[in-house]
């Protein structure tokens, strides 16, 4: 197993996948929130695209062969999955979980869409600098999300798409049976500042995926031409 904690010393260290929320993009920050999935998800889809090159060499049929070998930095990753969320065995004991036995999983699904909310203060502040008139009004920025799945996979993610399906509700319709279908998108060291929490996340992460390679037993490391020949 290849230790990531290396490379990254600043993860959560939790035993099931996870979203760990950072208010700051700033180096050495702590995460302010985890949300620990309560079941892993079955399965996990990912899709990898490649980043097209700033712009196309104009430099003749030679070197427009050689661009099609050139990208703009990391590929384009995203991941889909679906998280599962049950308040059954809270509700055996309401006592003892009183949140959940007053508003079932609205607290746990509101943590999760909050991802793709700007702060109502940054809001706040938008609106007050388009009430004074002036025109460029500085964008909201989202927290940073570092998917935690595994010690071998820890991502920095922007959440792309969300989707709720509520299966079941108690007495005061407050959801106790969720699935959420989540779509996100892997940000890499060319999304991210010189200095920020997210690319030195993402930089361990393909350093480990480079590392994982390396183990790969099946898959031949050196090459020689004469092969081909001897196959011909």
């Amino acid at each position: 197993m290849v230790d990531a904690n290396a490379e990254f010393p600043g993860r959560p260290n939790v035993q099931k996948g996870a979203l760990a929320v950072y208010p700051t993009y700033t180096a050495g920050s702590q995460p302010s929130v985890v949300i620990v999935f309560q079941f892993n998800p079955d399965t996990m889809k990912r899709t990898l695209a490649h980043r097209a090159a700033a712009a196309p060499n104009q430099g003749g049929t030679g070197a427009a062969k050689e661009d099609l070998l050139r990208v703009g930095g990391p590929p384009v990753e995203t991941i889909t999955l679906t998280v599962d969320m049950h308040a059954s065995d809270q509700l055996e004991h309401p006592d003892q979980n009183g949140e959940i036995a007053e508003h079932g999983l609205h607290p746990a699904l509101a943590t999760l869409e909050l991802l793709m909310y700007p702060p109502t203060l940054n809001a706040q502040k938008i609106e007050r600098e388009a009430k004074k008139g002036q025109v460029q009004v500085s964008p909201a920025d989202l927290p940073l999300v570092l998917l935690i799945w595994g010690r071998s996979r820890v991502v920095p993610v922007k959440i792309t798409s969300f989707s709720i399906s509520e299966d079941a509700y108690d007495t005061r319709l407050n959801p106790i049976s969720a699935k959420v279908d989540l779509g996100v998108q892997v940000l890499t060291y060319v999304e991210f500042t010189d200095s920020s929490i997210g690319r030195d996340a993402f930089i361990a992460y393909q350093k480990v995926k480079e590392q994982l390679a390396g183990l790969d037993k099946r898959s031949r490391r050196t090459f020689n031409p004469a092969d081909l020949k001897a196959r011909a």
